[in-house]
């Protein structure tokens, strides 16, 4: 897909692209709009009419695990951008892209999508982790865009992120991959990422980020697609790079066929066992060890 050969996109402000390069993250308000987000609040409700904990499709979404049997608090759907049409199309819209292309190159690969579901009273933690932890490539030249589908702020668990692109932090444990990281973390330059619905974050693979369970009475539900550019190719994880690299698309500009490494090392994962998410690989390491959340449910 060839990006328009005229003017050069102008999606973030020369300062938003500064404080991405600085410090690994910038925030957009109002990148959605009303119209957007109904399509998107629509399409999660079919999505997820008639799923319990107990009948759902395991291979489409993933329920909140303490709730009754017949309950419908869905945790994460899986894959929206290659299940679904509204959300497929999003993934390769302009609007969006400029935006990458600013910030990663004009040569651009989609490589997952995701929408994490935090429902009132519910949503699950997410604990300290680096997102490339979990699919090692070639170069860092990859992000994850997370689109606020709610106002989301400290009650409802938004996003918190420690500012820099960090070195490489351990995750394993014996060996063994855990979803998160662990050594000790000094959080505290966390910022809370709060906002609107309708609100893009842009965040660098190799940024500390985290989330605190949803203590509110208000849903949080964030739309998150992930890009690199088209010469970060995957390093081979056993059992995980297909899984990982399945919706893998080339979306803009020129597709790549020679690797650019960036990196003397990096740590590969060795994972205890396949896993459905990064919720059920840290919920795994936790139960393993008896330790309770590191990410408090109001920490500022």
């Amino acid at each position: 897909m060839k990006h328009s050969e005229t003017a050069a996109p102008v999606a973030l402000s020369a300062e938003q692209v500064r404080q991405y390069q600085e410090q690994g993250f910038c925030v957009c308000h109002g990148f959605l709009d009303q119209q957007e987000l109904a399509t998107f609040h629509d399409e999660i409700e079919q999505i997820s009419a008639g799923s319990t904990l107990a009948n759902h499709d395991e291979t489409k979404l993933e329920m909140e695990p303490d709730q009754a049997p017949n309950g419908t608090a869905v945790r994460r759907i899986y894959e929206p951008c290659g299940n679904y049409g509204r959300f497929r199309a999003f993934s390769q819209a302009d609007k969006l892209l400029d935006a990458v292309e600013q910030l990663v190159g004009p040569n651009l690969t989609f490589h997952y999508s995701k929408i994490n579901m935090k429902p009132s009273g519910v949503g699950s933690v997410v604990e300290w982790h680096q997102d490339l932890s979990y699919y090692p490539l070639t170069n860092q030249d990859s992000l994850a865009v997370l689109l606020y589908l709610d106002d989301a702020d400290r009650t409802n668990g938004c996003l918190k992120i420690i500012p820099g692109m960090q070195r490489a932090y351990d995750h394993s444990r014996n060996g063994f991959f855990q979803g998160k990281i662990t050594e000790p973390v000094d959080d505290s330059k966390a910022v809370d990422i709060e906002g609107k619905a309708g609100t893009a974050t842009f965040m660098h693979c190799m940024v500390l980020h985290a989330s605190a369970p949803n203590r509110s009475q208000r849903s949080r539900r964030t739309l998150i697609l992930s890009y690199r550019a088209a010469d970060a190719f995957p390093i081979y994880v056993p059992d995980m790079t297909i899984i990982n690299d399945k919706h893998a698309r080339h979306v803009r500009g020129e597709q790549l066929a020679v690797a650019r490494f960036t990196m003397n090392s990096f740590p590969i994962p060795r994972y205890p066992r396949q896993t459905k998410s990064l919720y059920d690989l840290q919920e795994l390491s936790r139960k393993e060890t008896g330790q309770q959340p590191s990410v408090a449910a109001q920490r500022g």
